[in-house]
């Protein structure tokens, strides 16, 4: 990893633990606020304790979009929990043949980036 890529990877860091140190919840009940701070703390420890080893520049940058991206859509949602995606069953098969093969492979390939590794964590 290089020292700008460290530093950014550390900048998000700190940024998510601010960002969980001045968490309002929705609702304004202080237990929901509690809990929804500790989500992030945690989820934020274990995603980067996860990726910790990644070396790829390529996984690397992968994972800094997917952080910038939760962050920002949690910010603009004031949710901090990744937003699920509907997709109709069948909604992306093709007209000629419905096989749940080809479905499930579309699905996983049409999966929002911030939605990568919260399948893997849960």
């Amino acid at each position: 990893m290089t020292p700008v890529t460290r530093q950014e990877v550390l900048g998000l860091y700190r940024k998510i633990f601010q960002i969980a140190k001045k968490w309002q919840s929705a609702s304004g009940q202080i237990e929901e606020t509690i809990k929804e701070k500790e989500y992030i703390k945690n989820e934020a420890k274990t995603l980067f304790r996860k990726n910790k080893n990644v070396t790829d520049p390529k996984l690397i940058k992968q994972c800094i979009e997917e952080c910038e991206a939760r962050i920002e859509i949690g910010l603009h949602y004031n949710i901090p929990y990744p937003r699920p995606i509907h997709l109709p069953p069948m909604g992306l098969a093709h007209k000629q043949g419905r096989m749940l093969r080809h479905q499930e492979k579309l699905r996983k390939i049409s999966k929002p980036i911030y939605l990568k590794s919260h399948d893997e964590v849960s």
